[in-house]
């Protein structure tokens, strides 16, 4: 957890034990003018660089965090709780992310020639700027890089404003970004307070802004964007169904339900939160998955057997036992947890809730913890109007036996991805971000490469 005790500093708590981690100053009017003229100064002679050159840098950059990697992922379980094997692999994970770009990236940005009826005609990616990224703490390097590198690649400068919680981790990612030998002022950190971001907005400098979190914060960044006539992608919050037929394969969709669900303690935008289940399966789907969840490891998280930590927040603990309670005062069914875990860490059982129904709390907001709520479904038609009846739009899951039928089902859902027979994930090689609430603009692959950049058309000897 992080409280701010003045307005120039930020407290970090260990939410395991709820000790004092640091205590991070804010930046100083100053510091913050000299990493915003850095950066600026920085992207004039970064844009030059040649993309190849960009991505040898990336090669280096993910050595550097396989080589700092146990203490990376240490700094993450400390700061926001996320049990180690899964710091571990959202580290590994990011190393791959800047080789798979490293060796993909530089085609994705070359001139790109198109058809006219006279002259000649490329299509050219140029570098826009500095870009503004402001990230949340639940994915405290891979959030961070999915958005850096493809703009460091695409020739852009990247300056961030992360989560006040997770310094510590971020000043090391920054560490492995200066090992791997970017110039100084191409990936710039700051610490500011929320005041500071409308300015920076406005800052003449900053190009774009790219921003991962709330909906509420969301909304208000791409008003103060909007306002500066800058492009913004936004990847909000999600709330996204877990579609189970009557033909798929049980244990297969538990397994992925529960991994769905529960992965970083459910703190997850793209997690499986609504379980849609049709008739059919519901009784044996629910009883399975609730064994399942059961037999989870709750602990420490820097054992090595914990499967969930605690939240990395006490007040989004209380947010979501308040919605837990509503919930059930709404006429959901408690099949399992419900409740905070007594003592100083900020735990929260994983829960079930059942006989949830589209006016109730569990299915129109997002739960962001370990909460689970299961809807009935008549058919598969009746699934899609299930999941479709929310605010977000991130992704959606589908398990059943007929791939065809999947694919059909696709073209109505209202979301960003579908997963057939897998849960939802992020991965370079493809696309992601949502609709509706969820947001707009697109994370990863050529997509996500190419958004903040000027896309130039160029036409020689036209007549």
């Amino acid at each position: 957890m992080t409280t701010a005790n003045s307005n120039t500093h930020a407290i970090s708590v260990n939410p395991f034990n709820g000790e004092r981690i640091a205590d991070y100053a804010y930046d100083t009017d100053l510091a913050l003018e000299a990493a915003v003229a850095q950066g600026f100064s920085a992207f004039k002679q970064w844009r030059k660089t040649d993309v190849n050159e960009r991505a040898a840098l990336l090669i280096r950059l993910a050595a550097a965090l396989r080589e700092a990697s146990e203490d990376i992922a240490r700094s993450i379980s400390l700061e926001m709780g996320k049990p180690v094997k899964q710091a571990r692999a959202e580290v590994e994970k990011s190393a791959g992310l800047c080789e798979w770009y490293a060796e993909n990236g530089p085609a994705m940005l070359a001139p790109e020639p198109t058809l006219v009826d006279n002259g000649e005609a490329h299509i050219h990616y140029r570098p826009s700027g500095m870009i503004l990224a402001i990230m949340p703490w639940n994915f405290p390097v891979w959030q961070i890089l999915r958005g850096a590198v493809p703009a460091l690649l695409a020739g852009n400068t990247f300056l961030l404003k992360p989560a006040p919680s997770v310094m510590g981790t971020t000043y090391r990612v920054k560490q492995a970004v200066l090992k791997a030998g970017f110039p100084a002022g191409a990936f710039g950190v700051i610490n500011v307070g929320t005041p500071a971001v409308a300015t920076l907005i406005a800052d003449p400098r900053v190009v774009a802004v790219t921003v991962t979190g709330s909906v509420r914060a969301g909304a208000a960044i791409a008003e103060l964007a909007g306002k500066q006539v800058k492009k913004c992608v936004l990847e909000l919050g999600g709330s996204d169904p877990f579609i189970v037929l009557n033909d798929a394969s049980l244990d297969e969709a538990v397994k992925a339900a529960v991994a769905g669900r529960y992965q970083n303690t459910g703190q997850v935008c793209a997690a499986a939160k609504r379980l849609i289940i049709e008739e059919g399966v519901v009784d044996t789907f629910t009883a399975k998955f609730v064994a399942a969840t059961q037999a989870l490891v709750v602990g420490n998280p820097l054992d090595d057997d914990t499967y969930i930590g605690p939240m990395a927040r006490f007040d989004l603990r209380d947010e979501l036992d308040q919605q837990v309670q509503d919930s059930l005062s709404e006429g959901a069914t408690l099949l399992l947890g419900g409740e905070k875990i007594a003592g100083n860490g900020n735990f929260y059982a994983p829960t079930i809730l059942g006989n949830v129904t589209p006016e109730m709390t569990a299915f129109r907001q997002e739960l962001f913890g370990p909460v689970a709520a299961i809807t009935v479904a008549r058919d598969a038609d009746h699934a899609v109007e299930l999941a479709n009846d929310s605010d977000f739009g991130l992704s959606a899951t589908i398990f059943t036996a007929d791939a065809e039928r999947a694919k059909q089902m696709t073209a109505e859902l209202e979301t960003g991805g579908v997963f057939i027979n897998g849960y939802s994930a992020s991965d370079p090689r493809v696309a992601f971000g949502g609709v509706k609430k969820s947001g707009y603009g697109r994370e990863l692959s050529h997509f996500g490469l190419r958004e903040f950049c000027n896309v130039q058309t160029v036409w020689t000897d036209r007549k």
